[in-house]
This record gives structure tokens, sequence and C-alpha cells, in this order.
């Protein structure tokens, strides 16, 4: 089924809005003209009937009475359309005009009730394909006869009236409603010309044109807030598509440093003949750098693991005491060669898997060694709040600048790319350990101030 485009919903919609109050204004208009066509019908019959009332009640005796037709009909005259029947008490017509074909029924009710006949009741009806309005009453003679009296008048003037009164209204409905058709088509596209800017700067941005934004100055107050989303949609898109591409070159600079070193060391192996010391020399460095190159993928293959939801952490009771206690156990005599003490206090239980979380809190305490000046401490405290356990690691030494911190987590991130780090690993610990903390439900930040970096996790806890 084809869309219909947003301007001609509305469009069609106001034009059925305005066609709908048009019709509205029309039928009340059409009801008061009727209405006073026939409050002006009432009028002129009452008129006639008082005039005809008048001249019985001065009719006192039999020769007035004779001479009363030839003065109704000298009244009469001129009044094209109006018909007059007077009827005595038998029902037989004493006076009548030309034309005047009442319903037998209109009489009748008169005469069976002249007390309740005084004042006439407006009547309709149709003979002969002509509409007349009329009204009957009771009067009495000077003499004292009673008389039912009843006029009408052709109302066909009025009906050809309406007629054309309803065809022009029509037609005037018609064309208001087709007028505000065409007027809300204009001002609807004048009205979304922001909503077709916004639309022609959507269709220009592409993977290579990610830093356009759409202004938000000049917008209408409804689409603000979808250029302020859509902007903010656009940076987190394009800090994923810089960062895709500066992990797709520390990928390419982590893997060709040991290459070129396995290239160079092979090249020189190969350019005389040496002994087997020499040799056994060549193939312990080259062990190396297949161990840096195997430890480097094995990370990412984690990495990737961890993101796709591969890699699910068990549920089982970890004591982190007893676990940081070994990793200090582990790190100790790395720590005494760099002069630098580790201390552990509070403790706390988490459910999770022992190795992976064994694995984050590895990376954390050697990244804190490494960072720490001789003769510093590095601090690790535990500590359970309800249903949270709090982990911190803390370390001595520089203060990492405030726009790094938000991407120390991020692969391969460095915070002086022109370093090469002889030993350091690849620069994925941090992102493993976030990996970690974040398959477990908890979440980890990083703080650095006044000659201190401390990181904090918090984890799910169980009770002691």
């Amino acid at each position: 089924m084809k869309s219909v485009s947003l301007t001609a919903r509305i469009s069609l919609l106001f034009a059925v809005a305005a066609s709908l109050v048009l019709l509205a204004a029309g039928y009340i208009l059409t009801q008061g003209v009727e209405t006073h066509f026939e409050e002006e019908d009432r009028f002129e019959l009452s008129g006639k009937l008082e005039l005809i009332q008048n001249l019985f009640k001065h009719a006192s005796s039999s020769d007035e009475l004779d001479h009363l037709s030839q003065q109704l009909d000298d009244a009469l005259v001129g009044h094209h359309g109006l018909a007059v029947v007077v009827t005595d008490a038998t029902g037989n017509i004493w006076f009548a005009t030309s034309g005047a074909d009442f319903p037998r029924t209109l009489l009748q009710d008169c005469q069976a009730r002249p007390p309740e006949c005084t004042y006439g009741t407006l009547h309709q009806w149709k003979q002969d394909g002509v509409s007349h309005r009329g009204m009957a009453v009771s009067i009495n003679a000077g003499s004292g006869k009673p008389y039912t009296v009843a006029v009408a008048q052709d109302i066909k003037h009025h009906e050809i009236f309406m007629d054309k009164f309803r065809s022009v209204l029509g037609f005037a409905i018609a064309l208001a409603a087709l007028a505000m058709a065409s007027l809300g088509w204009i001002v609807t596209r004048w009205g979304l010309l922001p909503l077709r800017q916004v639309t022609d700067t959507v269709a220009g941005i592409s993977a290579d044109r990610l830093g356009a934004r759409l202004p938000a100055a000049g917008l209408p107050t409804e689409l603000m807030p979808l250029a302020a989303a859509f902007n903010a949609m656009l940076a987190r898109l394009d800090d994923s598509f810089r960062r895709l591409s500066e992990f797709s070159s520390d990928i390419a600079h982590e893997l060709r440093t040991p290459i070129s070193n396995l290239m160079t060391q092979t090249q020189v192996a190969l350019s005389s003949a040496r002994g087997n010391d020499e040799y056994k020399e060549v193939l312990y460095s080259s062990l190396e750098e297949y161990e840096r190159m195997a430890q480097m993928v094995g990370d990412m293959l984690y990495l990737a693991q961890t993101d796709n939801g591969l890699l699910k952490p068990g549920l089982e009771p970890v004591n982190l005491v007893n676990e940081t206690q070994g990793l200090f156990d582990y790190f100790e005599a790395w720590a005494e060669e760099r002069g630098v003490s580790l201390t552990l206090t509070g403790s706390a239980t988490v459910p999770g898997d022992r190795l992976m979380l064994r694995r984050a809190f590895s990376n954390l305490i050697s990244n804190a060694i490494r960072h720490t000046p001789h003769g510093q401490t590095v601090r690790v405290s535990l500590a359970a709040h309800g249903d949270k356990a709090i982990v911190t690691v803390e370390n001595p030494g520089s203060d990492i600048p405030a726009e790094h911190l938000p991407r120390l987590f991020d692969r391969f991130y460095r915070i002086d790319p022109s370093r090469q780090r002889k030993g350091d690993g690849a620069g994925l610990g941090l992102a493993i350990v976030k990996s970690i903390i974040d398959a477990h439900g908890g979440s980890i930040t990083v703080m650095s101030a006044d000659q201190s970096t401390r990181f904090q996790l918090t984890l799910p806890a169980l009770a002691e």
C-alpha cells in the first residue's frame, strides 16, 4: 500500500475539519433563515386574521354581514397568494377566495374546539405541488354568530429562495473546503520546511561525514528534541568509528613490532653461519616475541567473547580476601624488586567466577605496582554495603589528566601514544577488567587527583 505524505494527510484533515465546521455553520444558518420566513408568515397571517376578526366584530346586523363579503374582497386586493375561507357554525362555506383549498382537518378541528381555537396555530401543507402555510381561528360576529376563519399563504417563493440558498451555500462550502485544502497544503509545506532541511542534512551524512550536525538554532520547538537526540547519536557513532579506526591502527602497530623483530632476527641469523649457542639465543628471542603476540591474540579473543556474551561467569561464592592475598603472594617478589609494598584492608564475598575475578584483580594490582614510585604503597580495600561490595585499588603516582580518564578502559588506549611500552602488554588489561566487571553485573570507575590514582569496583555482594 502506497503511503500518503504527511503534507497530504494534514491538508486532507484540515479540509475535512473545515468542511465539518462550515456544514455545521451552514445548517445553523439555513435553520435560521427558515425560522425567519416562518415567523414572517406567521406575522402576515396573524395580521390578516386580526383584520378579518375586526370586520366581523363590527357586523352586528344581517345587512352588515351581507356587505362583509365585499369588504373582505376589497381588503384582500393585491395580496397575491393569499387565500381566505370562512365557514359558519354548520360548516358551510360562508366566504372563500379563489384557490382557498384548505385541508378539511384544519377547519374541522377548529370547529370542534372553538374555545381552544382562539389563537391560530401555524400549519403547513402541500397542495398540487404547491406548499402553503395557514392558520384557523374561531371568531364571533357582532351579532354573536360563531364563524371559523382560515387564512393561508402560498410559500412557493420561500421554497425557491431556500433551494437557491442551499445550492449557493453548498457550492460555497465545497469551494471553501477546496480553498482550505489548498491553503492547508501551502501552510503545511511551509511549516514542514525545517523538517525537509533536517532530512537533507541527514541524507548527506555518511561514514566519512559523521562530523556533520543538525542545526539546533532556528528549528521549531517540536524538532529540537529530535535534533538533539540525533546529534547525540551522531556523536556516539563518530566516537565509535574513530575508536574502531584507532583500534585497527593499534592492532597493526602492536603486531608490526614483534613481526619486525622476528624478521630482523631471522635475517641476521641467516646472514652468516653461526654456532649452536647463537642460534639458540635467536630462537629464545623469537619465542619471546611469539609469546607476546600469543598473549595479545588471546586477550583480543577474550574481549571478543565477553562482548558477544560467550563467557558466562559462574555464581560460586568468591572470598575476595583470599583471592587478593593470593595475588599479593604472587606479585611479592616483583613488588619488592620495585620497592613497593602491598596492603589489604576489609573483607567481602561476591558471587561470580573466581578465575575471571582473579584475572581482573591481577590486572589492576599489576598496573598499580607498575605506576607506583619506589618506596610507596599500593592499597587494596574491601567493603560490603548492603547488597554491594566495594573494591578499591589505590596507588600513589603522577595524576592522570582528566581528559584521559573516560578512555582508560578503551582497547590499546595510551595516555602517551608515542611511548613504547616494553614488556607492559598491549594496552588491553584495563579493557579486560571492565569487560569482566560488566559480565558480573558490576561497574568500575577511576579517579586521579592529589598524586593518587584510585580504581573503584562495585559488585553484587553475598552476606558474610
